[in-house]
């Protein structure tokens, strides 16, 4: 039987986690992510070879710079966005949460990152249950929003700006009133926050009960 602690996290390459985050994540998307690191779970398969059983992105907030300091009182520049996390079906019980605490440990021993945001969606029945087990602090919710839904796949608004073939193609699509390109209002998220820096955890427990 396998147990969690059997498997390996590994820093990864975009391109082998691309096509496995587009087939078990729940959103089968990573068009537009901007990565800094990626990371891959290894298990064994039937003839004792790394199979890959998990992937993740980590990149920058979707948020600009200047928000994202002022809400966390971090430095400018020193948060990390966790944006895509997803394991196969058959993985034991807490095989996220092993898998998000190796990430941790990584970027707090190898990067001068301060802090680790990432969301839960409630459209989609997550409350947030592996970050909690991965020491996460539930921060608040986000406001509503809207995304940009293309062929039945959501975008963020962003995608519009950008100065590419891709870009212009939705411009026009949504400009012909294509009816599978289309604005989508979205529901509050919930905002986790790990603190890889411990005296800016201490600041926010501070101010925080103060």
């Amino acid at each position: 039987m396998i147990k969690v602690s059997d498997y390996k996290v590994e820093l990864s390459e975009y391109k082998v986690v691309k096509p496995f985050i587009e087939k078990w994540h729940y959103s089968h998307n990573t068009h537009g992510l901007q990565s800094l690191y990626c990371f891959a779970l290894f298990g064994e398969n039937a003839f004792g070879l790394d199979k890959i059983v998990g992937a993740a992105i980590v990149g920058t907030p979707s948020s600009p710079n200047g928000q994202v300091t002022e809400k966390y009182g971090n430095e400018s520049g020193k948060v990390l966005e966790l944006k895509r996390l997803c394991c196969i079906d058959d993985t034991p019980t807490n095989t996220e949460s092993y898998f998000v605490g190796n990430i941790l440990r990584w970027l707090s021993k190898n990067t001068d990152y301060q802090v680790v945001i990432s969301y839960a969606d409630p459209e989609y029945g997550h409350s947030g249950i592996v970050y909690k087990a991965s020491n996460f602090i539930h921060y608040d919710m986000t406001g509503t929003d809207k995304v940009l839904m293309v062929d039945d796949k959501k975008y963020h608004r962003r995608t519009l700006r950008k100065d590419s073939l891709y870009a212009e193609t939705i411009r026009q699509r949504l400009k012909d009133k294509d009816p599978n390109v289309y604005w989508k209002k979205t529901c509050e998220k919930h905002t986790y926050i790990y603190y890889l820096d411990k005296k800016l955890k201490r600041k926010y427990e501070k101010r925080k009960n103060s």
